[in-house]
Protein backbone atom coordinates (compact mmCIF):
# COMPACT_ATOMS: atom_id res chain seq x y z
CA UNK A 1 0.00 0.00 0.00
CA UNK A 2 1.40 3.61 -1.14
CA UNK A 3 -0.04 6.90 -0.17
CA UNK A 4 -3.31 5.14 1.51
CA UNK A 5 -3.96 3.51 -2.34
CA UNK A 6 -3.26 -0.01 -3.51
CA UNK A 7 -1.25 -0.66 -6.63
CA UNK A 8 0.30 -4.15 -6.01
CA UNK A 9 -2.03 -6.84 -7.36
CA UNK A 10 -3.11 -10.03 -5.80
CA UNK A 11 -1.53 -13.38 -6.26
CA UNK A 12 -3.92 -14.16 -9.08
CA UNK A 13 -2.59 -12.56 -12.26
CA UNK A 14 -4.71 -13.24 -15.71
CA UNK A 15 -3.16 -14.06 -18.85
CA UNK A 16 -1.40 -11.22 -20.78
CA UNK A 17 -2.88 -13.13 -23.71
CA UNK A 18 -6.07 -11.06 -24.14
CA UNK A 19 -8.00 -13.77 -26.41
CA UNK A 20 -8.24 -15.92 -22.76
CA UNK A 21 -8.53 -12.98 -20.00
CA UNK A 22 -12.31 -13.80 -20.05
CA UNK A 23 -12.06 -17.52 -19.25
CA UNK A 24 -9.17 -18.24 -16.71
CA UNK A 25 -11.11 -17.93 -13.36
CA UNK A 26 -10.48 -15.67 -10.64
CA UNK A 27 -10.52 -17.40 -7.85
CA UNK A 28 -11.67 -16.15 -4.31
CA UNK A 29 -11.69 -13.85 -2.55
CA UNK A 30 -8.36 -12.02 -0.93
CA UNK A 31 -9.51 -9.56 1.68
CA UNK A 32 -13.25 -10.01 2.02
CA UNK A 33 -14.09 -8.35 5.12
CA UNK A 34 -11.68 -5.23 3.68
CA UNK A 35 -13.62 -5.86 0.13
CA UNK A 36 -17.28 -5.60 2.05
CA UNK A 37 -16.38 -2.85 4.12
CA UNK A 38 -15.11 -1.07 0.69
CA UNK A 39 -18.36 -1.32 -1.08
CA UNK A 40 -20.90 -0.40 1.95
CA UNK A 41 -18.77 2.75 2.89
CA UNK A 42 -18.60 3.40 -1.24
CA UNK A 43 -22.98 3.02 -1.98
CA UNK A 44 -23.06 5.29 1.02
CA UNK A 45 -21.14 7.98 -0.14
CA UNK A 46 -23.02 7.30 -3.85
CA UNK A 47 -26.53 7.50 -2.14
CA UNK A 48 -26.02 11.21 -0.57
CA UNK A 49 -24.20 12.28 -4.32
CA UNK A 50 -27.53 10.55 -6.05
CA UNK A 51 -29.37 13.02 -4.24
CA UNK A 52 -27.09 16.16 -5.83
CA UNK A 53 -27.38 14.93 -9.09
CA UNK A 54 -30.88 14.70 -8.92
CA UNK A 55 -30.97 18.17 -7.14
CA UNK A 56 -28.67 19.65 -10.30
CA UNK A 57 -30.49 17.77 -13.30
CA UNK A 58 -33.73 19.92 -12.86
CA UNK A 59 -31.27 23.07 -13.87
CA UNK A 60 -28.67 21.66 -16.04
CA UNK A 61 -29.26 19.22 -19.37
CA UNK A 62 -28.04 15.16 -18.12
CA UNK A 63 -25.03 16.04 -20.12
CA UNK A 64 -23.27 19.27 -18.94
CA UNK A 65 -24.15 17.77 -15.19
CA UNK A 66 -22.13 15.06 -16.16
CA UNK A 67 -19.45 16.91 -18.07
CA UNK A 68 -18.44 19.32 -15.38
CA UNK A 69 -18.59 16.88 -12.06
CA UNK A 70 -16.40 14.25 -14.63
CA UNK A 71 -13.67 16.94 -15.64
CA UNK A 72 -13.14 18.29 -11.95
CA UNK A 73 -12.84 14.73 -10.52
CA UNK A 74 -10.03 13.98 -13.03
CA UNK A 75 -8.49 17.40 -11.91
CA UNK A 76 -8.68 16.36 -8.43
CA UNK A 77 -7.22 12.83 -9.41
CA UNK A 78 -4.12 14.58 -11.41
CA UNK A 79 -3.76 17.07 -8.52
CA UNK A 80 -3.25 14.41 -5.98
CA UNK A 81 -0.74 11.75 -7.57
CA UNK A 82 0.99 15.03 -8.67
CA UNK A 83 1.42 16.49 -5.11
CA UNK A 84 2.36 13.11 -3.83
CA UNK A 85 4.96 12.68 -7.08
CA UNK A 86 3.06 9.46 -7.84
CA UNK A 87 2.47 9.73 -11.79
CA UNK A 88 3.53 5.96 -12.35
CA UNK A 89 -0.03 5.05 -11.22
CA UNK A 90 -1.59 6.67 -14.32
CA UNK A 91 0.06 3.92 -16.09
CA UNK A 92 -2.53 1.64 -18.09
CA UNK A 93 -1.59 -2.04 -18.34
CA UNK A 94 -4.57 -3.01 -20.18
CA UNK A 95 -6.07 -0.30 -22.80
CA UNK A 96 -8.45 -2.93 -24.11
CA UNK A 97 -10.33 -3.42 -20.37
CA UNK A 98 -9.71 0.14 -19.88
CA UNK A 99 -11.76 1.46 -22.88
CA UNK A 100 -14.57 -1.27 -21.98
CA UNK A 101 -14.61 -0.19 -18.75
CA UNK A 102 -15.04 3.31 -19.60
CA UNK A 103 -17.57 2.99 -22.45
CA UNK A 104 -19.88 0.73 -20.19
CA UNK A 105 -19.52 3.75 -17.13
CA UNK A 106 -20.65 6.33 -20.12
CA UNK A 107 -23.63 4.61 -21.25
CA UNK A 108 -24.43 3.10 -17.65
CA UNK A 109 -24.16 6.83 -16.59
CA UNK A 110 -26.02 8.75 -18.74
CA UNK A 111 -29.02 6.18 -18.17
CA UNK A 112 -28.99 6.36 -14.47
CA UNK A 113 -29.08 10.43 -14.22
CA UNK A 114 -31.45 10.82 -16.93
CA UNK A 115 -34.04 8.13 -15.28
CA UNK A 116 -33.07 10.41 -11.78
CA UNK A 117 -34.13 13.15 -13.69
CA UNK A 118 -37.70 11.77 -14.42
CA UNK A 119 -38.41 9.58 -11.42
CA UNK A 120 -38.72 9.75 -8.06
CA UNK A 121 -35.14 8.48 -6.90
CA UNK A 122 -36.02 5.94 -4.37
CA UNK A 123 -37.93 4.32 -7.80
CA UNK A 124 -34.55 4.55 -9.66
CA UNK A 125 -32.30 3.25 -6.69
CA UNK A 126 -34.81 0.30 -6.33
CA UNK A 127 -34.69 -0.81 -9.86
CA UNK A 128 -31.31 0.06 -9.96
CA UNK A 129 -31.12 -3.18 -7.52
CA UNK A 130 -31.30 -5.67 -10.17
CA UNK A 131 -28.00 -4.65 -10.54
CA UNK A 132 -26.04 -7.59 -7.91
CA UNK A 133 -28.70 -10.32 -9.08
CA UNK A 134 -26.72 -9.27 -12.96
CA UNK A 135 -23.48 -9.43 -11.52
CA UNK A 136 -23.65 -12.35 -9.22
CA UNK A 137 -24.99 -14.18 -12.84
CA UNK A 138 -21.95 -12.91 -14.96
CA UNK A 139 -19.09 -13.16 -12.36
CA UNK A 140 -20.25 -16.93 -12.47
CA UNK A 141 -20.16 -17.09 -16.66
CA UNK A 142 -17.45 -14.58 -17.09
CA UNK A 143 -15.42 -15.12 -14.00
CA UNK A 144 -16.20 -18.39 -12.84
CA UNK A 145 -16.23 -17.71 -9.35
CA UNK A 146 -17.83 -20.29 -7.29
CA UNK A 147 -22.03 -19.09 -6.81
CA UNK A 148 -23.81 -21.50 -4.56
CA UNK A 149 -27.39 -21.50 -3.75
CA UNK A 150 -26.73 -19.52 -0.11
CA UNK A 151 -25.17 -16.85 -2.12
CA UNK A 152 -28.08 -16.50 -4.06
CA UNK A 153 -30.46 -17.23 -1.37
CA UNK A 154 -28.44 -13.83 0.40
CA UNK A 155 -29.10 -12.09 -2.94
CA UNK A 156 -32.51 -12.80 -3.00
CA UNK A 157 -33.08 -11.79 0.11
CA UNK A 158 -31.55 -8.88 0.08
CA UNK A 159 -33.81 -7.67 -3.00
CA UNK A 160 -36.89 -9.08 -1.62
CA UNK A 161 -35.70 -6.21 1.30
CA UNK A 162 -35.46 -3.31 -1.12
CA UNK A 163 -39.27 -4.20 -2.55
CA UNK A 164 -40.47 -4.31 0.73
CA UNK A 165 -38.92 -0.96 1.71
CA UNK A 166 -39.80 0.80 -1.45
CA UNK A 167 -42.69 -0.57 -2.21
CA UNK A 168 -43.59 -0.19 -6.37
CA UNK A 169 -46.60 1.61 -7.21
CA UNK A 170 -48.09 0.62 -11.05
CA UNK A 171 -46.81 4.44 -11.73
CA UNK A 172 -43.54 2.56 -11.35
CA UNK A 173 -44.22 0.50 -14.65
CA UNK A 174 -43.44 2.29 -17.88
CA UNK A 175 -40.90 3.34 -20.04
CA UNK A 176 -38.63 5.86 -18.30
CA UNK A 177 -38.22 2.38 -15.42
CA UNK A 178 -36.36 0.58 -18.54
CA UNK A 179 -33.47 3.50 -18.09
CA UNK A 180 -31.89 2.55 -14.66
CA UNK A 181 -32.21 -1.57 -15.96
CA UNK A 182 -30.46 -1.16 -18.61
CA UNK A 183 -27.81 1.16 -16.11
CA UNK A 184 -28.15 -1.84 -14.01
CA UNK A 185 -27.27 -4.42 -16.47
CA UNK A 186 -24.42 -2.16 -18.07
CA UNK A 187 -22.84 -1.62 -14.46
CA UNK A 188 -22.89 -5.41 -13.51
CA UNK A 189 -20.78 -5.41 -16.81
CA UNK A 190 -18.50 -2.78 -15.98
CA UNK A 191 -17.74 -4.52 -12.10
CA UNK A 192 -17.37 -7.67 -13.53
CA UNK A 193 -14.47 -5.74 -15.99
CA UNK A 194 -13.34 -3.82 -12.56
CA UNK A 195 -12.49 -7.31 -10.85
CA UNK A 196 -10.28 -8.53 -13.83
CA UNK A 197 -9.01 -5.39 -13.93
CA UNK A 198 -8.01 -5.13 -10.33
CA UNK A 199 -6.63 -8.38 -10.17
CA UNK A 200 -4.61 -7.53 -13.25
CA UNK A 201 -2.61 -5.53 -11.16
CA UNK A 202 -4.25 -1.89 -13.18
CA UNK A 203 -4.20 0.73 -10.51
CA UNK A 204 -7.05 2.35 -8.65
CA UNK A 205 -6.17 6.26 -10.30
CA UNK A 206 -5.38 5.17 -13.35
CA UNK A 207 -8.97 3.11 -13.67
CA UNK A 208 -10.50 6.53 -11.91
CA UNK A 209 -9.22 8.52 -14.43
CA UNK A 210 -9.24 6.73 -17.50
CA UNK A 211 -13.16 5.62 -17.13
CA UNK A 212 -14.32 9.19 -15.84
CA UNK A 213 -12.38 11.07 -18.74
CA UNK A 214 -14.41 8.80 -21.29
CA UNK A 215 -17.72 9.96 -19.49
CA UNK A 216 -16.59 13.43 -19.77
CA UNK A 217 -15.65 13.23 -23.11
CA UNK A 218 -19.07 12.09 -24.01
CA UNK A 219 -20.98 14.88 -21.97
CA UNK A 220 -18.85 17.50 -23.51
CA UNK A 221 -20.01 16.11 -26.41
CA UNK A 222 -23.74 17.45 -25.48
CA UNK A 223 -22.89 20.83 -25.89
CA UNK A 224 -24.34 21.34 -29.50
CA UNK A 225 -27.51 20.51 -27.73
CA UNK A 226 -27.91 23.72 -25.44
CA UNK A 227 -26.36 23.83 -21.85
CA UNK A 228 -27.04 26.14 -18.90
CA UNK A 229 -25.32 28.86 -17.84
CA UNK A 230 -23.68 27.66 -14.01
CA UNK A 231 -25.20 29.54 -10.99
CA UNK A 232 -22.42 30.60 -8.80
CA UNK A 233 -24.45 29.20 -5.57
CA UNK A 234 -24.24 25.64 -7.69
CA UNK A 235 -20.59 25.69 -7.71
CA UNK A 236 -20.34 23.94 -4.48
CA UNK A 237 -22.61 21.29 -5.36
CA UNK A 238 -21.14 20.61 -8.85
CA UNK A 239 -16.99 20.59 -6.28
CA UNK A 240 -18.89 18.67 -3.63
CA UNK A 241 -20.36 15.89 -5.92
CA UNK A 242 -17.12 15.27 -7.90
CA UNK A 243 -15.71 14.45 -4.48
CA UNK A 244 -18.13 12.28 -3.63
CA UNK A 245 -18.16 10.37 -6.69
CA UNK A 246 -14.16 9.88 -6.62
CA UNK A 247 -13.86 9.03 -3.11
CA UNK A 248 -16.73 6.29 -4.21
CA UNK A 249 -15.69 4.88 -7.16
CA UNK A 250 -11.69 4.81 -5.40
CA UNK A 251 -13.45 2.66 -2.52
CA UNK A 252 -15.87 0.86 -4.96
CA UNK A 253 -12.18 0.03 -7.58
CA UNK A 254 -10.79 -1.52 -4.65
CA UNK A 255 -13.78 -3.36 -3.07
CA UNK A 256 -13.29 -5.44 -6.39
CA UNK A 257 -9.51 -6.02 -6.06
CA UNK A 258 -9.86 -7.46 -2.69
CA UNK A 259 -13.54 -9.32 -3.40
CA UNK A 260 -15.94 -11.37 -6.17
CA UNK A 261 -18.24 -9.43 -7.68
CA UNK A 262 -20.20 -12.38 -6.09
CA UNK A 263 -19.43 -11.56 -2.52
CA UNK A 264 -19.54 -7.62 -2.66
CA UNK A 265 -22.20 -6.87 -4.74
CA UNK A 266 -25.24 -7.74 -2.38
CA UNK A 267 -23.87 -5.12 -0.22
CA UNK A 268 -24.79 -2.34 -3.02
CA UNK A 269 -28.27 -3.18 -1.53
CA UNK A 270 -27.05 -1.09 1.64
CA UNK A 271 -27.72 2.16 -0.19
CA UNK A 272 -31.19 2.11 0.69
CA UNK A 273 -30.61 1.87 4.32
CA UNK A 274 -27.97 4.92 3.91
CA UNK A 275 -30.76 6.77 2.61
CA UNK A 276 -33.17 6.10 5.15
CA UNK A 277 -30.70 7.03 7.87
CA UNK A 278 -29.93 10.57 6.07
CA UNK A 279 -33.73 10.84 5.80
CA UNK A 280 -33.90 10.85 9.21
CA UNK A 281 -30.85 12.69 10.75
CA UNK A 282 -31.02 15.10 8.02
CA UNK A 283 -34.75 15.76 7.51
CA UNK A 284 -36.00 14.47 10.40
CA UNK A 285 -38.24 11.64 8.46
CA UNK A 286 -39.15 8.55 10.70
CA UNK A 287 -39.43 5.27 9.05
CA UNK A 288 -42.44 3.20 8.86
CA UNK A 289 -42.69 -0.63 9.61
CA UNK A 290 -42.12 -1.62 6.05
CA UNK A 291 -39.18 0.76 6.05
CA UNK A 292 -37.83 -1.41 9.11
CA UNK A 293 -38.65 -4.47 7.84
CA UNK A 294 -36.88 -4.39 4.41
CA UNK A 295 -34.15 -2.85 6.47
CA UNK A 296 -33.88 -5.86 8.57
CA UNK A 297 -33.82 -8.13 5.49
CA UNK A 298 -30.92 -6.24 3.74
CA UNK A 299 -29.14 -5.91 6.93
CA UNK A 300 -29.45 -9.75 7.81
CA UNK A 301 -28.83 -10.95 4.01
CA UNK A 302 -25.81 -8.86 4.34
CA UNK A 303 -24.63 -10.35 7.43
CA UNK A 304 -25.21 -13.53 6.39
CA UNK A 305 -23.10 -13.60 3.61
CA UNK A 306 -20.00 -11.77 6.00
CA UNK A 307 -20.52 -14.75 8.34
CA UNK A 308 -20.05 -17.02 5.91
CA UNK A 309 -17.37 -15.98 4.21
CA UNK A 310 -16.08 -15.25 7.36
CA UNK A 311 -16.36 -18.63 8.26
CA UNK A 312 -15.20 -19.93 4.71
CA UNK A 313 -11.68 -18.43 5.50
CA UNK A 314 -11.55 -19.83 8.82
CA UNK A 315 -11.60 -23.12 7.45
CA UNK A 316 -9.03 -22.58 5.06
CA UNK A 317 -6.80 -21.01 7.73
CA UNK A 318 -6.87 -24.69 9.32
CA UNK A 319 -6.83 -26.67 6.11
CA UNK A 320 -3.39 -24.49 5.54
CA UNK A 321 -2.17 -25.25 8.99
CA UNK A 322 -3.26 -28.83 9.69
CA UNK A 323 -3.13 -30.58 5.79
Amino acid sequence: MQNGMVTSSPPVTPPSDAKTAWITPIVGSSAPARAILLMVGSVGILTLNDAIAKWLTQSYPVGEFIAMRGGLVVVLAIMWVTARRRLDLLSVRNWRLQLTRGGLMTVSTFLFVTALSLLPIADVIAISFAGPIFATALAAVLLSEPVGWRRWTAVGVGFAGVIVMVRPTPELIRLAAVLPLIAALLGAFRDVVTRRMGTGGESTVAVLVISTSIVTLAGVFTLPFGWEPIQVEHLWLFAGSAVLVALAQALMIESFRFGEVGLIGPFKYTSLVWAVLLGLLVWGDVPDGWTWAGSALVVGSGLYIWYREASLARQRRRAAIHP
